[in-house]
Protein backbone atom coordinates (compact mmCIF):
# COMPACT_ATOMS: atom_id res chain seq x y z
CA UNK A 1 0.00 0.00 0.00
CA UNK A 2 1.41 3.37 -0.98
CA UNK A 3 0.64 6.61 0.81
CA UNK A 4 1.84 9.93 -0.49
CA UNK A 5 2.40 11.54 2.86
CA UNK A 6 0.07 14.39 1.89
CA UNK A 7 -3.13 14.64 3.86
CA UNK A 8 -4.02 12.30 6.68
CA UNK A 9 -2.35 8.88 6.67
CA UNK A 10 -4.83 7.61 9.29
CA UNK A 11 -6.88 5.55 6.83
CA UNK A 12 -3.78 3.91 5.33
CA UNK A 13 -2.37 3.18 8.77
CA UNK A 14 -5.66 1.68 9.99
CA UNK A 15 -6.01 -0.56 6.93
CA UNK A 16 -2.39 -1.63 7.27
CA UNK A 17 -2.91 -2.65 10.90
CA UNK A 18 -5.90 -4.80 9.91
CA UNK A 19 -4.18 -6.41 6.92
CA UNK A 20 -2.17 -9.59 6.61
CA UNK A 21 1.57 -9.78 7.21
CA UNK A 22 2.24 -9.65 3.46
CA UNK A 23 1.03 -6.05 3.18
CA UNK A 24 3.59 -3.27 3.53
CA UNK A 25 2.81 0.41 4.03
CA UNK A 26 5.18 2.61 2.09
CA UNK A 27 4.92 6.36 2.64
CA UNK A 28 6.46 8.64 0.03
CA UNK A 29 6.78 11.96 1.89
CA UNK A 30 5.74 15.03 -0.04
CA UNK A 31 4.54 13.12 -3.10
CA UNK A 32 1.04 13.35 -4.48
CA UNK A 33 -0.79 10.77 -6.55
CA UNK A 34 0.39 12.35 -9.81
CA UNK A 35 4.00 12.01 -8.67
CA UNK A 36 3.53 8.27 -8.30
CA UNK A 37 2.26 8.01 -11.89
CA UNK A 38 4.36 10.51 -13.80
CA UNK A 39 7.54 11.38 -11.92
CA UNK A 40 9.88 8.44 -12.11
CA UNK A 41 12.32 10.01 -9.66
CA UNK A 42 9.58 9.91 -6.97
CA UNK A 43 8.50 6.31 -7.54
CA UNK A 44 10.21 3.96 -5.04
CA UNK A 45 11.03 1.25 -7.60
CA UNK A 46 13.52 -0.48 -5.30
CA UNK A 47 10.97 -0.92 -2.51
CA UNK A 48 8.31 -2.07 -4.99
CA UNK A 49 10.74 -4.60 -6.47
CA UNK A 50 11.58 -5.94 -2.99
CA UNK A 51 7.89 -6.33 -2.14
CA UNK A 52 6.94 -8.10 -5.36
CA UNK A 53 10.01 -10.33 -5.29
CA UNK A 54 9.29 -11.37 -1.70
CA UNK A 55 5.57 -11.95 -2.15
CA UNK A 56 5.25 -13.24 -5.71
CA UNK A 57 8.28 -15.53 -5.84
Amino acid sequence: MLHTGIGSPCYSEDVHKMSSDTIDLLVVPGADHVDLYDRKNRIPFGKLDEFFTRNLA
